[in-house]
């Protein structure tokens, strides 16, 4: 099976240390600057969760523009995108866990792609992300799926600096941060250019400050994958 064939059928990429080492302490200090409580943000956010607001640092667009994302979300998208949107997340001590969900495409399949940059060691301890791979293509016919159902679902863990690029449908969740460890990461959205008009008319409530204009190409699927360990 092909790289790109991998890509297709589990639904994500995980990139082990796609973030430059000497990045990463810049930007959980980005991160810390940029935490705002849950009233300051237009739409109430989550209270076992630390949110950031960081989406106009240099460091962190640089990562939301590293070669190996872009590749893997242009090919999810499988046209011309662009960057929507990125926010700093992180579960607090006995906080996190979500239940298993997809997010959901847009207008059709794979228009909407995600990232999930680790700035800090992940695992089941500090509330790590769950997925279900191959879980965004169900089979003709199949049942739906049942998100109360954990038994497919993979634990990630690894080291900061990984990058996990996924298809917006596939199935995944937080987890518990049952130890209370820093678990700082980024949330990345990416969307296909069809959807510019619609994500206008919502970055107020988003809380987007960042241009958006710019457009990305699919590009060569040169890389190799790597599978969660």
């Amino acid at each position: 099976m092909t790289d790109r064939d991998q890509l297709h059928r589990n639904g994500y990429a995980l990139l082990r240390q796609a973030i430059p080492t000497e990045w990463l302490e810049d930007l959980r200090a980005a991160f810390d600057a940029g935490v705002r409580p849950s009233d300051q943000w237009p739409v109430p956010r989550g209270m076992d969760w630390r949110h950031s607001l960081l989406d106009d640092d240099a460091k962190v667009q640089a990562v939301c523009r590293l070669p190996q994302v872009l590749a893997v979300a242009g090919e999810l998208i499988g046209e011309r995108f662009f960057l929507s949107q990125v926010e700093g997340r992180e579960p607090l001590a006995g906080g996190g866990h979500q239940p298993l969900h997809r997010d959901l495409s847009a207008q059709r399949p794979g228009d909407i792609a995600m990232a999930l940059a680790f700035f800090d060691d992940y695992g089941p301890e500090n509330g790590a992300t769950r997925i279900v791979p191959g879980s965004h293509r169900p089979e003709p016919g199949a049942p739906p799926f049942d998100f109360t159902n954990e038994s497919r679902s993979v634990q990630l863990s690894g080291c900061a600096g990984d990058i996990l690029v996924f298809d917006v449908d596939l199935v995944h969740a937080g987890s518990l941060n049952s130890v209370g460890s820093h678990r700082r990461s980024i949330l990345i959205s990416y969307f296909s250019e069809q959807l510019y008009a619609s994500h206008l008319e919502t970055v107020g409530l988003r809380n987007v400050r960042m241009a958006t204009s710019e457009r990305f190409e699919p590009l060569d699927f040169g890389f190799g994958l790597r599978s969660p360990r």
